[in-house]
């Protein structure tokens, strides 16, 4: 196995590892988020319409965790920084 393939595998190997990891914490923070909401919903209805905008920006932020993790999976598989190195050090 040559270097540009060892290269290849973790970089596919660790993208997959960032994107599970990195669903998991917003997917249970959300779930938290929305059980909050929903419990205070129920306890004083007519604060409904400010829960549920607070809730928004608060499940917007908790996405933007996994879109992160989604950007720095595409960096690795497709713009890896490492990938010139590797390839000018298996070339020459």
């Amino acid at each position: 196995m040559d270097s540009v393939s060892i290269v290849a595998m973790a970089s596919i190997i660790t993208a997959g590892i960032c994107m599970g990891i990195g669903a998991i914490g917003p997917g249970l923070g959300q779930g938290r988020a929305v059980q909050g909401a929903l419990n205070s919903i129920a306890q004083q209805p007519d604060e409904r319409n400010s829960l549920t905008r607070t809730l928004f920006v608060g499940l917007a932020m908790i996405e933007s965790i996994a879109i992160y993790c989604f950007v720095i999976s595409m960096i690795l598989v497709f713009a890896n920084p490492f990938w010139a190195y590797v390839i000018k050090k298996a070339g020459g």
